[in-house]
């Protein structure tokens, strides 16, 4: 029993440091974001459909309530992946980690709506500090500048995977995590197909191909699958606790490949966000 739970741990954290390179290989490929999560999904769909044909997992979906429920969770994973890709390529790793990194608070705040509890005191109060941390990594309230929409970016992709976190959690954790991942691939390859008839100059370029691929495969096909099958053997507060390394990953990442050194208030508000999400991690814990 141990062991077993020592091998889920293992898998969660592989997943985190996996999802973690998102940052850094978003940032550096030149392609369109859309453009790039269609490429993405397909070398993704690809090494999870051969994975799934190996194990001989069965790719019937039971009815027509979870194939609603895979096509609408594939759509907000699609949003979330473009507007987090547009984030990094506005400001950079550090602010677009950042600032993705409220949908766990932006989670418990939405939890209520799908599951019918009530809203906390303490959850309003960590908002704001989420808030606060949220205008630290802002640099000046202007819209012309490129770093706040970043941030603003950032935030609409975090409430895109706060949702689709919550509708694969509540509607699709019976199905096996590789063939989830497999049909919200296929879903955003659907929806983003009209995208690879746009610009497509930076094709000739070997390096974006080979971070694409290292992004399919690392990130999504490995990374994104073990943290989705993370649901079953863990709490969500659990995963949530654990994922909030992925940003502090994700700027070592940055430091180390792209030289880019976070500002001090940069610093400052992302701890102030990552230790609102581990407080309210920790007292949903508590509550279960």
């Amino acid at each position: 029993m141990k062991n077993q739970h020592f091998k889920n741990l293992l898998e969660l954290n592989i997943a985190v440091v996996f999802i973690s390179t998102s940052g850094v290989l978003g940032r550096s490929i030149s392609f369109t974001p859309e453009i790039t999560i269609w490429w993405r999904c397909l070398f993704a769909a690809i090494l999870i459909g051969l994975f799934c044909r190996y194990k001989k997992y069965d790719f019937k979906i039971s009815n027509r309530k979870d194939g609603f429920s895979l096509l609408l969770s594939g759509f907000l994973l699609g949003a979330h992946w473009v507007t987090y890709f547009y984030a990094l390529h506005l400001s950079n790793v550090a602010i677009g980690m950042l600032s993705l990194f409220t949908y766990p608070v932006i989670t418990a705040l939405l939890e209520p709506v799908f599951f019918k509890t009530k809203l906390s005191k303490n959850q309003l109060i960590l908002s704001g500090l989420v808030l606060i941390g949220i205008y630290l990594l802002t640099p000046e309230l202007n819209f012309e500048n490129s770093d706040t929409k970043g941030v603003i970016m950032g935030i609409i992709s975090a409430v895109f995977y706060a949702l689709r976190n919550i509708i694969t959690k509540r509607n699709l954790s019976h199905y096996n995590a590789s063939k989830v991942m497999f049909y919200q691939m296929i879903v955003i390859i659907s929806l983003l197909f009209p995208v690879l008839f746009e610009d497509n100059s930076h094709y000739a370029d070997i390096n974006n191909w080979g971070r694409l691929l290292t992004l399919a495969l690392v990130t999504t096909a490995i990374g994104h699958t073990l943290f989705v099958n993370s649901f079953k053997n863990f709490k969500i507060s659990a995963v949530s606790i654990m994922s909030s390394m992925s940003p502090i990953y994700g700027i070592l990442f940055g430091i180390l490949f792209l030289s880019e050194i976070p500002s001090l208030s940069t610093f400052i508000g992302g701890a102030l966000i990552l230790t609102t999400v581990i407080i309210e991690s920790i007292q949903t814990k508590k509550q279960l």
